[in-house]
């Protein structure tokens, strides 16, 4: 742009008057530069659009639609409607192409039943839609995941005897994929095909993107091969596809060749790729890599934000290396790059790991003061180091807590509360965190009655009746969940049950329905054993962790806020 105002410049010294040619030229590239960090360009376009009448030449339509697609860009909603009045003043009657600024407009900053309203416009006037407004419809529902109506718009496309083009197959595509139905959407692309519509690269990023998150990364490389023999030359976004599909079946080896492969192909790595890496990296605990990718960040000069850093967090603290962690919050905070949610959760998870409750304690203090607010992932990493360091007390203030602001705890929440109670060697206190959880209208899941279970039969207490009572409802629940524990448990239970009762009885006899299948043939191996086995009970009967956490039926300190941001 600035070539073209230096040569308008120029125009004017050399008294060249200029024509509405050379004004809709200006105007137009001001707003199709415009963006919503650059409003001001609209404002140039404006001031051009005046000075342009002042020398007595009439705006045309087509200006008015280029400021109002300007206004779109940068989501002025009330510009816009007052471009489209002044059209209307001037004695410009709408056409498709003036409704479809609006509609464009309002799918845009995402007020789908507000396009609606301008359809009836539409209908009223006796204007049909055009290729391009069914698209920006269906657009619109497919952000709103609300699929029927998205295929409906194409049936009447259909109807009114459209063939569609390829951004309308785009959408359809996304709009199948988002409903997870990937062999539609890829009978859709045969369909452009056959009729000689080419496909692009966002064609088929939906479908890898699909299959990437799905975790069925075969399928996602067969679409990316099929991509490339349509002529579509790949671009970062789709091996970005890639990459996060392997990122998350933790396959670290295939995604750094995709990484490779990238670079064979001539295609630069950009921020989110490498902050990709670095959170799967940080996923494992492998420091030393995730430091390696965030380096590379930095020596390619692209941007560092937040996203990095919590990956970055997310590797220390994984791996307990919380002073590290701390040296990368120094540094974000001379990057003036503030502590989101996100990293305060990555934080206290570390330190809830280590049981640290004192310095968990201190970073939901410094969250207050920074005003940022906790969320469920928060306040249970929080409860979690109460928990660890056997401050029932404070565990059970903070859920008081999360109650007058409004954050309702969750299965996970209660979870961790009941491993606490269990830690403490309070079942009876479990087992109330139990029925309130349920009271709560929250349906246990296997970890919630693995834990619980495990920590009422491992204190060997059911013979008081209210334990006795509880321990065979949860049985009950767990038969009727058909739930089934690992042959781990199995054990545990077993050897806490003989104690309890020593020939077998009607807790036995429930319990071992929730016992794996091949459970009878390994208990005669075990019967048969040594006596060493009672006596290493004794041993693990100091308070059920260890059965609890081998099991690996849940991890309570499993932390996910890393790579669902983008």
């Amino acid at each position: 742009m600035e070539e073209a105002l230096s040569c308008v410049r120029k125009m004017k010294e050399e008294g060249i008057e200029m024509t509405l040619v050379t004004y809709s030229i200006i105007v137009g590239g001001f707003a199709k530069i415009a963006n919503a960090d650059q409003a001001c360009n609209m404002s140039q376009a404006e001031a051009l659009v005046r000075e342009m009448e002042e020398e007595g030449i009439d705006a045309p339509v087509d200006i008015y639609h280029t400021m109002m697609d300007g206004y779109t860009i940068v989501g002025n909603e009330e510009k816009c409607l007052i471009v489209f009045n002044r059209f209307k003043e001037c004695g410009f009657t709408p056409s498709v192409i003036t409704y479809g600024c609006l509609i464009n407009l309002y799918i845009k900053i995402g007020k789908v039943s507000k396009a609606l309203e301008v359809c009836k416009m539409m209908e009223v006037a006796g204007i049909k839609h055009n290729m391009k407004t069914y698209s920006m419809l269906i657009n619109g529902f497919v952000r709103l995941k609300d699929w029927a109506n998205a295929f409906a718009v194409f049936e009447d496309v259909v109807k009114d005897g459209l063939k569609p083009d390829v951004v309308l197959y785009n959408n359809i595509i996304r709009a199948f994929c988002g409903m997870g139905n990937m062999d539609r959407a890829i009978c859709t692309i045969k369909e452009m095909q056959k009729g000689r519509h080419r496909p692009t690269s966002r064609t088929f990023m939906p479908i890898i993107h699909g299959f990437a998150r799905s975790g069925e990364m075969r399928r996602a490389l067969e679409i990316f091969d099929m991509m490339r023999r349509s002529g579509c030359i790949p671009t970062v976004h789709t091996f970005n596809a890639l990459i996060l599909g392997l990122v998350e079946k933790r396959q670290m080896n295939k995604a750094v060749e995709i990484l490779d492969a990238m670079s064979l192909a001539g295609i630069s790595p950009d921020q989110h790729t490498y902050t990709t890496i670095m959170h799967g990296y940080a996923s494992l605990g492998d420091t030393g890599k995730a430091f390696e990718y965030f380096t590379k960040v930095k020596n390619e000069g692209l941007e560092l934000d937040v996203y990095t850093y919590e990956a970055l967090l997310k590797a220390c603290c994984k791996s307990g290396r919380m002073q590290s962690a701390l040296a990368v919050t120094r540094e974000m905070s001379s990057q003036k790059i503030p502590r989101n949610t996100f990293v305060f959760n990555i934080l206290i998870d570390g330190w809830a790991r280590r049981g640290d409750v004192w310095e968990a304690a201190e970073l939901m203090q410094q969250m207050k003061q920074e005003g940022v607010q906790p969320d469920i992932h928060t306040y249970t990493s929080f409860i979690n180091a109460c928990c660890k360091a056997g401050d029932m007390q404070r565990a059970t203030k903070t859920i008081q807590e999360m109650e007058v602001v409004g954050v309702k705890p969750n299965v996970k929440t209660y979870t961790t509360l009941i491993h606490g109670w269990a830690r403490a060697s309070l079942p009876e206190k479990a087992l109330k965190c139990f029925e309130e959880m349920k009271s709560m209208g929250l349906k246990p899941d296997k970890a919630v009655y693995h834990c619980l279970m495990t920590s009422l039969l491992s204190r060997a207490s059911v013979a008081e009746e209210y334990i006795y009572s509880g321990v065979m409802g949860i049985c009950r629940e767990m038969i009727e969940c058909e739930l089934t524990v690992d042959m781990g448990t199995a054990v545990h239970w077993s050897r806490c049950l003989r104690k309890i009762e020593r020939t077998g009885g009607e807790l036995t006899e429930a319990l071992q329905k929730t016992f794996p299948p091949d459970w009878n043939s390994y208990n005669n191996i075990l019967l048969n054993s040594d006596d060493e086995l009672v006596a290493d009970d004794e041993e693990d009967d100091d308070d059920g962790d260890d059965a609890y956490s081998s099991s690996g039926e849940t991890d309570i300190d499993d932390d996910d806020p890393g790579l669902n941001l983008w």
